[in-house]
């Protein structure tokens, strides 16, 4: 068959998803299962003077259990060197609670209403402790966390002191507060979790997961055990967007079905995944720029101050992601990045799409429209006067990154054609002239972004089926991206099979040998390669068995991808088809030599980029934002499927809008959380949102055979400093020079009276 790399394949796995035929762990029948209550604390800090569960435990078949029945340590922060150990989560709270919402009892019942019931009557004595939100607060050690350590302080990175020297030189300096306010990843499935030991003593979980096999070594830890006795199954899930591994409830549900010896399962409620589930972003980012009256960036100072919420976990590694990122797209020859991440009585933070990037787009992007601002120039002609131009790479930033490839002049050019940049401006320029109340805003961001940053490898395993198709079993893992569909366009196009003769099995630690998982935007340029290099093995082996059975010389014979047909060069009448040489094998009890397993391991990560440019109306009497139009050039190298990357821009756009005008997790000074459930927590629907204008740029990375990158959260990335910098500029004529996010009615309404009243909203 034709190449199917490119094409517009309609992904094979909606089918089960838009009839409701989908397979989740809260629908798996687990008969005589308990169920999991967990008894939350209600205050931010405070001190556990002690627990009654005697009223509890008088209901029928009612278990509870505190911090000292737990015998499974701490759920400890990521192993990397910089974060603090000291401050790791305890599964179940003993001494002190840190947040509303941390765990202080585990209550067991045969029923999930059972179970509300008997959580109620567990009576904890709290003495409440001064707490706090705020990471400014905190980085001034007002209210201790760990007072054992002394601060607050779980990660910095930076000099003590910074460079007074930095913008000797500039013409131009410019700086500005950036608030990366915190979001709650809400995905559509909350997280659920199910266990049971088997009759030969190893335990099965299913978990509502992004990385089962990690989730399986990381319980074979916790629970002192080998990998080989814990079997993780990852089945559909309902969205994850980064925030969807291993979590002290899944922990929990694992210990409780070893220590019980029934089948345990917990589904949380939604204001229990608001509240308990990682929160994501949460950083202070405070920019200074530095230039010539011309625009060209001479230097530029990121300062960061990362909110870890109570824990010391992956949140404390985010700073140093946007740190390493804070060039952006530029050739900036100074930079001077300064990162503290600390603890506060909040949710912990943890990864969510883009985890990190999307804070150093967004400083860098706003950084760069005060500059053009100041000295008067278009934010379009600023970029292009600062781009890293394409012959140069691979290219080492000043911040420590090397990026592969790109052509971000290029990406403008593409937006700004598709958004008809110069008609928008006119349009702008006679509302201004006409003094109308609703104001044109156009936005510009032009972004870079780094995914596989670790960089990670991934395991593929193809196997051709009696019947002459094919199975891949992949360790990346799918829970919206398309991996059944983009994955075995990859195996169909290297074998020469039409796609739906390619299997994809995932999520199954019983069933794939081993595997990373998918977090980071890394799924096509890792398990995509590795499959693709399985296949390829699978190939060479196919011809040189082909070549047997023909009595024709190896380096004589050729796969016809057209036909998915071996023969000999120029003698296409004599041949064997993959089902043909399968079934001869299987004769002979062979077929498992046409099964191969391939690891990849790439030498770095990739970077894809993209440009954005976003149209607002703002009502200048109400602060009423609207976003009228939205062009993204999100460029992820090689497109396997054109259709799943679009959809993918999508969904990563539409996260990125959300938090521009949205989106906002509050607590109020106390650390009470006040977006509890849906009701307060302004979450956009399809209504809200404009259909995306999404423009195809392919720019192929050296880093994989395929030339993919990831394009998981691009859209994400760049859409929000567009949209933000978009309410900015309608807002110019007044004097507003910055609006916080989300740039919502309330935030625009108040700017516009600062501007009024002389006071300088930038700060």
């Amino acid at each position: 068959m034709a190449s199917v790399i490119g094409r517009r394949v309609l992904r094979v796995e909606d089918d089960r998803f838009l009839t409701g035929a989908g397979t989740y762990v809260e629908a798996l029948e687990l008969p005589n299962a308990l169920h999991l209550t967990f008894v939350r604390s209600p205050y931010p800090h405070a001190r556990v003077l002690g627990i009654d569960a005697s009223a509890a435990l008088e209901l029928p078949n009612t278990q509870v259990f505190t911090a000292a029945d737990i015998d499974i340590g701490v759920f400890p922060p990521p192993p990397m060197p910089m974060i603090d150990k000291r401050m790791a989560r305890p599964f179940v709270a003993g001494d002190v609670v840190r947040f509303a919402g941390e765990i202080v009892a585990v209550v067991a019942t045969e029923d999930r209403t059972a179970g509300a019931d008997a959580a109620e009557l567990v009576m904890v004595d709290y003495d409440p402790l001064p707490a706090t939100p705020d990471p400014r607060r905190a980085l001034a050690g007002e209210v201790e966390l760990f007072p054992e350590h002394g601060t607050n302080v779980c990660m910095r990175e930076g000099p003590d002191e910074l460079d007074e020297s930095l913008f000797d030189g500039c013409e131009v300096v410019v700086s500005g507060t950036v608030v990366s306010q915190r979001l709650a990843p809400v995905p559509m499935e909350v997280r659920s979790t199910a266990g049971f030991v088997g009759d030969d003593d190893r335990l099965t979980m299913y978990l509502t997961t992004q990385t089962p096999h990690q989730d399986r070594a990381g319980l074979a830890r916790f629970l002192r055990l080998e990998p080989g006795e814990i079997r993780v199954v990852a089945p559909d899930v309902g969205g994850g967007f980064g925030a969807k591994t291993l979590c002290v409830e899944d922990v929990l549900v694992a210990w409780m079905a070893r220590k019980t010896g029934r089948p345990v399962r917990f589904t949380e409620t939604r204001s229990e995944n608001l509240a308990g589930m990682v929160h994501a972003r949460d950083a202070i980012l405070e920019v200074t720029i530095g230039g010539s009256k011309d625009g060209a960036i001479e230097a530029y100072r990121l300062q960061i101050i990362q909110n870890v919420g109570a824990y010391a976990g992956i949140g404390a590694f985010l700073p140093h992601l946007t740190g390493l990122m804070a060039s952006g797209v530029y050739a900036i020859p100074k930079i001077e990045v300064q990162a503290h991440a600390v603890v506060t009585n909040t949710t912990p933070v943890g990864p969510f799409r883009g985890a990190g990037r999307p804070e150093a787009a967004q400083a860098i992007e706003r950084a760069v429209d005060l500059l053009a601002g100041e000295i008067g120039v278009d934010p379009a002609e600023v970029r292009r006067r600062n781009f890293i131009q394409p012959g140069v790479f691979p290219f080492k930033t000043a911040s420590g990154a090397t990026y592969d490839s790109g052509n971000y002049e290029g990406a403008l050019d593409l937006a700004l054609a598709a958004a008809d940049y110069d008609g928008l401006r006119e349009r702008q320029r006679r509302r201004r002239a006409d003094g109308s109340p609703r104001q044109l805003g156009i936005g510009l961001s032009t972004y870079v972004e780094i995914t596989n940053g670790f960089p990670e490898g991934e395991f593929g395993d193809v196997e051709i089926t009696p019947e002459g198709g094919a199975i891949l079993r992949t360790g990346s893992f799918s829970h919206g991206q398309g991996h059944e569909t983009t994955f075995a366009m990859i195996v169909a196009h290297k074998l020469g099979l039409p796609v739906e003769a390619v299997r994809v099995v995932k999520g199954d630690t019983d069933t794939v040998a081993r595997g990373t998982g998918t977090y980071g935007s890394k799924s096509t340029q890792i398990g995509g390669a590795a499959a693709a290099l399985a296949a390829e093995e699978v190939v060479e082996t196919g011809r040189r068995l082909a070549a047997d059975y023909l009595e024709i010389s190896v380096d004589d014979i050729v796969l016809d991808l057209e036909a998915g047909r071996f023969h000999g060069v120029g003698a296409p009448a004599q041949g064997l088809s993959w089902a043909d040489l399968a079934a001869r094998l299987e004769t002979e009890g062979r077929l498992d030599e046409l099964h191969v397993e391939h690891d990849f391991q790439p030498s770095s990560p990739t970077f894809p980029f993209g440009a954005h440019v976003a149209v607002v109306e703002v009502d200048t009497e109400t602060g009423d934002v609207e976003l009228m139009r939205l062009v993204a050039v999100d460029d992820a190298g090689t497109l396997i499927n054109p259709v799943i990357a679009h959809g993918q821009v999508h969904g990563g756009v539409a996260t990125g809008v959300s938090q521009a005008l949205y989106e906002e997790i509050v607590y109020d000074e106390d650390a009470n959380l006040m977006t509890a459930n849906l009701v307060n927590y302004a979450f956009p629907s399809a209504a809200e949102l404009p259909s995306f204008d999404v423009v195809e740029m392919e720019t192929p990375t050296p880093i994989n055979a395929l030339g993919a990158k990831g394009i998981g959260e691009s859209g994400t990335i760049g859409a929000t400093p567009a949209v933000q910098n978009a309410v900015v500029d309608a807002l110019a004529p007044f004097g507003v020079r910055h609006v916080d996010m989300p740039a919502n009615g309330e935030r625009v309404w108040r700017a516009l009276q600062d501007a009024n009243s002389g006071s300088d909203p930038t700060v």
